[in-house]
């Protein structure tokens, strides 16, 4: 049987119109390109392994091959379950809407049928860097067309400075966009469904404005919601030390933020075989140790890795106990799966 341990992912680098030429603040090694790219996917399925015995299997042939050994037994599908990401803008995205999982059943069958809630962390952000997410209060369908037709779009919207550090949370059905300097680490439901009703008048290369989907966007905004896209974490303590937040626990994901700027020693925060986790490097440099906590992965495999800033790490259920030992300050994205219909089962069972 093939063993299975910590994987390095190699990003894959997306052309966006509204991208940037220039990734080195977070890629050093990435200067000037040909082409402006605005997103880096880092856990996309054909995303492949940097290190081990698996090296140059992509993601997608790892999760149909080893199905719930690789996905947990809370994301037992054989298709990756979540994608975390970072965005470059240099220019505004489209304003925007993602369909729910519902809608994406029956309306975008061909497209995976899979709905897009997503969760920003801001890596960095220039001052004055301001993204919109959610509509004001009393923003009817009605004035959002009509806002549509006088170029007043954007007053409609919540508008919200950005530093680093800031994260925002955006159920599907929420409009948005995020505006330019800044730096954005993205974790979301694996899907790439997304509505756009305004381009700001850009045209791609051959000189064409890209599709609208105003009409699907209406069906699928939700204009009741009262969404307070900023959030605020709740502090992840270690030994009576602060060490990160816990910024988002959704039915599809928990994503916490985690800082080490000494060794230290921590358990899992996920139980044993129900989830994988992985882990974005925003800043820092040093070693991971680990305890293997089951004889299917190879100890000689899994014992430690070294990490960097942009690298992220599929690290398996299997592995409970680390240790971090830091040569520079740290800081980690931690996000893991959660499977919805057994949230929605466990709601219940509460009430």
């Amino acid at each position: 049987m093939e063993q299975l341990y910590p994987l390095l992912l190699l990003p894959e680098f997306h052309e966006r119109i509204w991208g940037t030429r220039d990734l080195s603040a977070f890629y050093p090694s990435h200067k000037i390109g040909n082409e402006p790219i605005g997103e880096v996917w880092l856990t996309g399925e054909g995303c492949r392994v940097a290190n081990g015995a698996l090296q140059g299997r992509t993601l997608g042939e790892l999760a149909q091959h080893f199905g719930e050994r690789l996905n947990g037994t809370l994301a037992p599908q054989a298709r990756f379950p979540l994608l975390v990401k970072i965005i470059f803008p240099k220019e505004k995205l489209s304003i925007q809407v993602h369909p729910d999982d519902a809608y994406a059943a029956v309306h975008e069958r061909g497209a995976g049928g899979r709905g897009k809630t997503e969760m920003w962390h801001i890596v960095s952000a220039k001052p004055g860097a301001r993204l919109l997410a959610g509509l004001k209060p009393g923003t009817t369908k009605e004035k959002f067309r009509a806002a549509l037709a006088s170029s007043k779009l954007e007053e409609l919207f919540e508008e919200h400075e950005v530093h680093a550090g800031d994260s925002f949370f955006l159920p599907a059905g929420t409009p948005h966009t995020i505006g330019p300097d800044m730096i954005v680490c993205e974790v979301q439901e694996y899907s790439d469904l997304t509505y756009r009703v305004c381009d700001y008048e850009r045209v791609d290369s051959s000189g064409k404005p890209r599709e609208l989907h105003i009409e699907k966007a209406l069906e699928v905004i939700d204009f009741g919601s009262r969404v307070h896209a900023k959030i605020q974490g709740t502090a992840v303590s270690f030994a009576g030390h602060k060490m990160g937040e816990n910024l988002v626990s959704c039915s599809y994901f928990e994503a916490s933020r985690i800082e080490i700027s000494q060794p230290f020693h921590m358990k899992s925060m996920r139980e044993p075989q129900q989830s994988f986790e992985l882990w974005a490097f925003m800043e820092g440099e040093g070693i991971v140790e680990w305890e293997c906590q089951a004889h299917d992965f190879s100890r000689e495999n899994s014992r430690r890795f070294a990490y960097k800033p942009g690298e992220c790490w599929f690290i398996p259920a299997v592995f409970g106990s680390h240790g971090f030992l830091p040569k520079k300050k740290t800081s980690v994205l931690m996000a893991s799966p959660r499977n919805p219909k057994l949230v929605a089962k466990q709601s219940r069972d509460a009430g």
